[in-house]
Order: structure tokens, then sequence, then C-alpha cells
């Protein structure tokens, strides 16, 4: 087989290394979803105006919806043990899968800027307490940019140091994934305690704090971007799932594993979130949306330290795992003869600075509107049309073989299928005003408001156009070859 389509990584599991089981799928999911960003999106939701309930709700509701593609996409890794790039040839075409592929590569560097930003805010929360010049330091960025001094040294050099361990390898960091699963939960549970021993009453009044939102028009206008960011979250998990799937026994086992582990791990750590973030209205006066500044504020500066250091980990361990491998493979996947995988990890270390990721965690409406709703509407169109062809045309069979072949049906045209790109196209325009209405690179009202509108739902948009005009347009061709059941 050609060597820049088959390999020992993209080639199929055999039958008998198929192991994982459902409770392997629930602990993935278990694991995968207990970060700081899942914590953030839940108080994201209180500070944008929710109560605990609404918030929760909005959670829940969003990574069911997010399960589906999950579950249906998952299905082809199951049953012919091939990983996202490789199934994604059957739709996009054998070069032209790259396309989806290096779309969900740049969102990847996005959460790694993010993750990075996270891990280096908490540095500088740590050194601040014992170095307060830190705090005082002349500003050297433009105004414009909105990064203090202070912040911007500390990330910097736990970039620095995300890029050493990527140098050194991802095997590195296997024991910091191990301290990361046991920090987290405990910090999680700590924080909640704190909640409840620090407001009068305990629960009570915290669970009974009220929405902000004056009108149902009100909630409306914030729940349905807040749903379309919850499902965004996940949307690029719901593309490469066959990436874990392929491991699987059986259908039974990953459809189970997921939809034990994914809505009720993500909702019942964003409940302690909310929790938390209720409570610091009460204590402080005023919302606290973001764990690492929450803890800063606490008085005991050995507590804070061994707090701050321990977030820097688990979120070093987290960044390699879940926003390295993924992006660098792709990378790498362009030109194996000319970028490596170390290479792959510096591009991605370097794109996940030039998206200015403190902008996009600098308040909810960043983090929701901008940075979730914004990629989501990048990575529905794709999951439409995979799923579309998967089951709607292809019927779930696949030629095995011909998916590392140059010259198979997967090639279409020199290897990249119009039709697929073409509704990409298709499922990414619609939503394209609203999101620089939302950057402010264009006015609001110089638009009709539907058109902006649009923009709130669009996942779902991106999802549906692509995933009909898809179908619409491969079924209107006579010399598609699809593979029968028997």
């Amino acid at each position: 087989m050609p060597t820049n389509l088959y390999s020992e990584d993209l080639a199929p599991v055999p039958a008998d290394s198929r192991t994982w089981n459902t409770w392997n799928y629930a602990a993935l999911w278990i694991s995968m979803s207990l970060c700081i960003p899942t914590y953030m999106l839940a108080s994201s939701l209180i500070e944008g105006g929710m109560n605990w309930w609404q918030a929760i709700l909005t959670i829940f509701a969003g990574n069911t919806v997010v399960l589906i593609p999950m579950i249906l996409n998952g299905h082809a890794g199951t049953k012919y043990g091939i990983p996202f790039p490789v199934f994604a040839r059957a739709s996009f075409g054998t070069k032209g899968a790259n396309v989806p592929a290096l779309l969900r590569a740049i969102v990847a560097c996005g959460w790694f800027g993010i993750q990075t930003w996270i891990g280096g805010f908490a540095i500088y929360q740590m050194l601040r307490l014992w170095v307060p010049s830190l705090e005082e330091l002349p500003v050297i960025f433009p105004v414009s940019w909105g990064l203090a001094t202070g912040p911007a040294i500390c990330f910097i050099l736990f970039w620095i140091l995300n890029m050493y361990v990527v140098y050194l390898g991802i095997d590195s960091i296997k024991k910091l994934l191990v301290f990361k699963a046991i920090f987290l939960p405990v910090a999680a549970l700590a924080l909640l305690y704190w909640a409840i021993h620090a407001v009068s009453g305990g629960l009570g009044p915290i669970l009974t704090q009220p929405s902000k939102f004056t009108s149902s028009g009100a909630f409306w206008a914030f729940f349905i971007p807040g749903l379309t960011g919850m499902v965004g979250f996940w949307a690029t998990l719901s593309l490469n799932i066959p990436d874990f799937t392929r491991y699987a026994r059986s259908q039974q086992a990953q459809v189970k594993g997921q939809a034990l582990g994914l809505p009720t791990s993500m909702t019942l750590f964003s409940f302690i979130g909310v929790v938390v973030t209720s409570a610091t209205t009460i204590v402080y006066g005023t919302t606290i949306w973001d764990p690492v500044v929450l803890a800063g504020k606490f008085d005991n500066k050995i507590l804070v330290s061994i707090a701050m250091i321990a977030v820097a980990i688990s979120t070093l361990a987290t960044n390699i795992a879940a926003n390295i491998v993924s992006p660098a493979n792709d990378f790498a996947h362009l030109n194996p003869e000319k970028i490596s995988f170390r290479t792959g990890g510096f591009i991605t270390g370097v794109i996940g600075i030039l998206i200015f990721p403190w902008k996009l965690v600098a308040d909810p409406s960043g983090y929701i509107f901008t940075w979730l709703v914004g990629y989501s509407s990048l990575l529905g169109p794709v999951g439409g049309i995979m799923i579309a062809d998967y089951y709607l045309l292809r019927k779930q069979q696949l030629e095995l073989d011909e998916l590392y072949q140059h010259d198979g049906r997967y090639s279409y045209t020199n290897g990249y299928n119009r039709y697929a790109l073409f509704a990409l196209l298709l499922g990414i325009l619609p939503n394209i005003p609203g999101f620089l209405a939302t950057i402010h690179v264009i006015a609001a009202d110089t638009l009709p408001g539907w058109l902006t509108g649009m923009y709130s739902y669009a996942w779902f948009v991106g999802f549906f156009v692509s995933g009909i005009g898809y179908t619409l347009m491969m079924r209107s061709i006579k010399s598609i070859e699809y593979v029968t059941a028997d």
C-alpha cells in the first residue's frame, strides 16, 4: 500500500486487539470531563445570568445532543477498526480528508492555547503572593491585546515548558496524568466544601439564587447560543471519536460506555462549578467564574501556592494528552517526510499563541459566543457530511482496502470529493455574518436580524445544511460506486 495512506498508526485495529469494554469508555469520559474548562463551562452560564438549575439543564441537554453524533461516528471505528482520518476518506476523499483533519487540528490548537493560559495564570497567581511587584510591571503589549505583563511572562514560561515536554515525547507525562486523575476530583470537592461552609445556611441560599434574566426573551437569547456552546465543547471529539472506538469489543460497549460516561460526568462536575460560582456571588458580592482567580483570593499563601502548582501540573498533563497528540498527528499527516510528530507539536504551540487565548477566556461571552459557538460552525458541517455519507448513502458499508488506495472508489477526483468540500462550504457560509458581528468586524445592525441570528444555532445550522446538501448532491451523481451489504 502507498506509504502516505497507510501506516501502523492508521491501519485497522485487529479484532483480537479490540479490548475496550463499557467501563473503559465510561472511565475515558469521566477522565476527559474532569478539567478546568468544564468547570468554566458551567460557571460561565451562571455569570451569563442563569440560575443553578437552568445552567445544569443546559449542560445536560447540550451533552445529550452531542452524544448522538458521538455514537453515530463511533460506529465506523468499532466496525472497521479505523481512526478518524481514514474514516473521513470515505466522504472527503483520500486527500480531501486532510481538510476536516486540519479544521479539527486548528480547534485543538485553540484549546492548547486556552489550557496553556490557564496553567500560566495559575503560576502567576502563586508568584504574585510572594513577589507582589509582579502585579506592577509596566505594560509592554498594546492596550488592544488586553495582556498584562506579569501574566504574560508566566504564560510564556508555561508555554515553553509545554514545548519542552513535546520535545521529550508524550510518554514523559504518564505519571502526570495519574496525578491529575487524583488531584482534580479532590480539588473540586474541596471547592464544593468551601462553598457550602463559606455561605451562611449552606446549599440553601446558593440554590435559591435567582436568574438575572428579566424576561423569557432574554433567557432564550442566552440559552440558544449557550446550548450550541455546550454542543461545541465536545464537537471535536464527536468527529474523531473513531480514534477511541476502534478499540471497542462491540458496538454495545462504545454506545453504553459513552451514554453512561458523557452526560453524567459532565453534568455532575459542572454542578460543582455552578454551586461554587453561585457561592462567590454571595461571599464576594461579585461572580467569579474562573476557579484559578477564586483560589487566588484565599488568604493562606501556602495553600494557594500548592493549589496553583497542582493546577499547573494537571493542566500540563491534560494539554499534552488532549490538545497536542491529535493536531501534531494531523500536521504530520500533511507531509510525513518533512513534518515529524515533534514538529507538528511545535506548530500547534505557535498557533495556540496566535489565537490570543487570554481574550477567549477573559469573560464568559468570549468563551461561549466567540470560541465554543465559533468553532462549532466549522465542525458541525463536517459531522453532518460524515454521518450522511456513512448512514444515508453507504448504509454503513465501506470497502476497507480501498480507503488506503489512491486509485480506489474513495479517490474521487485526484483524491478530493469536490461535493463534500462544496457541502462543507455551504454549511459554513450561513454562520459567517453572525460570527463577524460577534467579533465586531461588522456592525450587527447592518445585517438582517435573522441572518446574524443563525449564528446562535451555528453547529445545528452547519450540521443540517451540509448533511442535506451533501446527500442531495451525491444522490444526483450516477458514477459514484457504493458497497452493498452482500
